[in-house]
């Protein structure tokens, strides 16, 4: 049984923080893991897997309880979680520990258009190692102003470190207008070599977001073409109803749905005047 394709997301996310990769023993054999994640006063968590042979087993909720504590630890807000819309036996393991589902989550791919796109970000690794830190600050600022604390400043560190990405920025006169993190390329979270995946992307809200995710979207499928991937995938909550459909517009397409589950039901940043895409798989 295989999840994810030939995407290295266990790999890199043990890379990120290997002190937020879990893993259930027995017999001293490893049967399970899951990854808590790390996004400032935001939680999320996995895949969270279990052996096939070993399912039904109570692995999963000796997983999950860990898992809380490291939330607790980091001292995370808001918890979240994309899980499978069809399975009754996920949605009722994670209503246990407090997660209840809400809206669709749209994972999406469209193919890269070979042409004159706008050049409208700067690729961070371009840019003066000693400014880095500053456009670093700049995308708290972008994240900080969707959702108090969202802080994704790991996986930009991630790309970075791993050599497995960029992150896109995307300027505004005196201030950055909004960024996106992207992986590709061996041990990433894109499942091929084809496929350039936008981890996280964020515009400032406010009159003029739209054009502003408009413009990132292009930025994304620039660094796409400028690499020789064919697809863009992106994911994005439903519940970011002008994102979701500026999103069809451009020619995206789902490839398939989960659900977000969030702790205590709590709305976090889904909001229709959020442009914001992220992937929680």
């Amino acid at each position: 049984m295989t999840f994810g394709g030939d995407a290295d997301i266990v790999g890199s996310r043990w890379r990120t923080d290997p002190t937020a990769v879990l893993a259930a023993k027995l017999d001293g054999e490893i049967v399970g893991s899951n990854c808590a994640i790390n996004w400032g006063s935001v939680g999320l968590f996995g895949p969270l897997t279990v052996r096939p042979d070993l399912w039904n087993r109570g692995i999963a909720k000796r997983l999950l309880e860990p898992t809380i504590d490291c939330f607790e630890a980091w001292r995370s807000e808001h918890l979240g979680l994309f899980t499978f819309p069809n399975s009754p036996k996920h949605l009722g393991l994670y209503q246990k520990f407090g997660y209840w589902p809400r809206t669709l989550i749209a994972v999406m791919a469209k193919p890269v258009v070979r042409g004159q796109l706008p050049a409208h970000g700067a690729r961070l690794s371009e840019t003066p190692e000693r400014d880095r830190g500053g456009y670093v600050r700049a995308c708290r600022e972008v994240t900080d102003s969707v959702y108090a604390g969202l802080n994704v400043e790991r996986e930009i560190e991630a790309v970075a470190s791993q050599a497995i990405g960029d992150t896109i920025l995307l300027p505004d006169d005196a201030k950055l207008a909004g960024f996106s993190v992207c992986d590709f390329g061996p041990g990433s979270e894109a499942e091929t070599k084809d496929v350039c995946l936008v981890k996280f992307g964020a515009v400032r809200g406010g009159d003029g977001a739209a054009e502003r995710f408009e413009r990132l979207l292009d930025a994304c499928e620039a660094l796409a073409v400028a690499r020789g991937h064919a697809r863009l995938v992106a994911c994005v909550n439903t519940g970011r109803h002008e994102a979701y459909r500026r999103m069809l517009a451009r020619g995206f397409r789902t490839d398939f749905t989960g659900v977000a589950m969030h702790r205590f039901n709590a709305p976090g940043y889904d909001r229709s005047d959020v442009f914001v895409v992220d992937d929680w798989r």
